[in-house]
């Protein structure tokens, strides 16, 4: 797969479970900042996790302009019986995941793990012009950290160069 960064974003619409309801999202619609984050499969030890990670950071995400959204093979149906359990997501699950059942949205930003039948664990900023400025991709068994995530989304849009252990608020080298 050729590297993706600086490059446009390929257009999607999926089916998305937003906050119990089924709607339609597409990236025509995104208006400013967005980060998609996938994951491998519902009903499993390690991505509810990076949900609840994700989910408990989403304002912190909002207040840079970017918005969050999960996205793995599964059904609008089965994210939404999965988030359903209270012990397993004990806030809920508000921000948006896109269900990849035809598999598209996967194999355009280059996330299908065809082996598997499933998604890698993968990240994608998309910035306000639509262009790609952040990607990676973990194998199956390494969780991600939703607030290196975060940092990492952070430093890419602060303007300057963000050493390692850079956070919001450090000065930069310009």
């Amino acid at each position: 797969m050729d590297n993706m960064i600086g490059k446009p974003a390929p257009e999607w619409t999926a089916t998305a479970y937003v906050n119990g309801e089924k709607k339609t999202i597409n990236s025509s619609e995104q208006d400013g900042w967005y980060l998609i984050y996938w994951y491998p499969f519902d009903f499993t030890f390690i991505c509810p996790t990076e949900i609840v990670g994700f989910e408990a950071l989403q304002d912190d995400f909002a207040d840079d302009g970017i918005t969050v959204m999960g996205c793995s093979l599964d059904s609008y149906h089965s994210h939404k019986a999965w988030f359903k359990d209270g012990e397993t997501f004990p806030e809920g699950v508000t921000h948006p995941v896109l269900a990849d059942t035809t598999h598209a949205l996967s194999r355009a930003f280059g996330m299908m793990n065809d082996g598997l039948g499933c998604s890698y664990r993968g990240c994608v900023l998309v910035d306000s012009d639509g262009l790609v400025q952040m990607y990676s991709i973990n194998n199956m068994d390494a969780g991600r950290s939703p607030a290196e995530v975060l940092r990492t989304a952070q430093a890419t849009m602060a303007g300057g160069l963000c050493g390692a252990n850079w956070k919001k608020g450090d000065d930069y080298a310009a």
